[in-house]
């Protein structure tokens, strides 16, 4: 093998396990993001650059109240009211990619996938209630400072609005309620779909920081 030859194998091997490193570090470490919704006024405005951090996801850590967290968007988004299911309120997702090349695509390389921002609510086993436009947890009224004065929170049309949270799952809702669709219309969000935790705001730089 002549030196040319053997110094362009070492560059590609280079570039490839570069390429490799990033995505591990990607998939199960954190990665950038763009807020492309308007769902999570006043606490995060479209076109603001996000941090994720997804080493919770790594260790399968189940997220806390007030969390913000990107999860992967159900199949079913609206329901009827004959299919609305108050005992078992979780989200369906029923178009899985099949293969190993399609479920690279779509989970590693995320491409043709659509992801969520909200913020969590209730945890498993709580008693979640949506009445008089406010929100009680085992029959305490949540208290929620992030959203704007006047913003109410009600289900338009058929939704899940009194319900257990089932184990290993989540309830999140956007804060701006009005402009969000959400745990309110498609059920509470597996453990496994959640992808990570909004961390830090990188842009615009006045703005730099923690998110809460």
């Amino acid at each position: 093998m002549n030196e040319k030859i053997k110094n362009i194998l070492e560059w590609f091997y280079c570039i490839v396990i570069a390429i490799v490193l990033a995505l591990l570090f990607r998939y199960f470490i954190g990665t950038p993001t763009i807020v492309q919704q308007v769902s999570m006024k006043p606490t995060l405005i479209q076109d603001q650059r996000l941090w994720l951090n997804r080493w919770n996801k790594t260790i399968k850590k189940m997220p806390q109240r007030g969390d913000i967290i990107t999860f992967e968007a159900p199949s079913k988004k609206l329901y009827t009211e004959d299919e609305i299911d108050q005992s078992n309120p979780i989200a369906k997702y029923e178009n899985e990619p099949k293969g190993l090349w399609n479920k690279f695509t779509y989970y590693v390389l995320e491409l043709k996938k659509d992801s969520y921002i909200k913020r969590v609510i209730a945890l498993p086993g709580e008693h979640v209630q949506i009445k008089n436009n406010r929100v009680y947890i085992d029959g305490q009224l949540l208290q929620e400072d992030y959203i704007q004065s006047g913003i109410v929170t009600d289900v338009v049309g058929p939704g899940f609005d009194d319900f257990v949270v089932p184990d290993n799952c989540v309830f999140a809702m956007g804060d701006n309620r009005s402009h969000s669709t959400d745990c309110r219309a498609f059920g509470c969000i597996p453990l496994e779909k959640i992808e990570s935790k909004v961390w830090i705001r990188i842009w615009p730089l006045n703005l730099f920081g923690k998110v809460k």
